[in-house]
């Protein structure tokens, strides 16, 4: 049912925990099946995710999905980050049941409500567009 991939960052989660010093956080659920993420950033003033951490209650899928996405970002450009989609992190973990995928949405949308709360912490002007409401109410 679960690949090799989702196995291992279930079992063996990336950058696990609460990040003290982020400058960005975003939360974000889904009321249907229980699931959060909360993402945390830290962003240097160059806007290079320099850190990132998360907290997920939720399923083996919802942590496999946040562990990949905190992968696909660490150490990467703001301007890389808000391209990151729910369709790369399926990919990027070998695929997940048909069942599973709001998880991968949850945290494309988790990255992004950090690093909106980044750019409203910082006075930082951004297209709304860039943000649309998420699918899944805000936990």
């Amino acid at each position: 049912m679960y690949t090799e991939k989702v196995l291992d960052h279930f079992s063996h989660p990336r950058n696990m925990g609460e990040l003290q010093d982020a400058n960005g956080v975003g939360m974000v659920g889904n009321a249907k099946c229980g699931d959060i993420m909360q993402m945390f950033l830290k962003i240097d003033d160059d806007g290079i995710i320099e850190d990132v951490g998360f907290k997920t209650f939720g399923c083996g899928a919802a942590i496999a999905t946040s562990s990949m996405a905190t992968e696909m970002i660490k150490g990467k450009p703001i301007d890389q980050v808000m391209k990151l989609t729910n369709q790369a992190v399926v990919k990027a973990l070998e695929g997940l049941p048909a069942q599973k995928l709001h998880c991968s949405v949850l945290a494309e949308e988790a990255v992004k409500a950090a690093l909106k709360d980044y750019y409203d912490k910082n006075g930082i002007a951004y297209d709304p567009a860039l943000f649309p409401p998420s699918e899944h109410s805000e936990a």
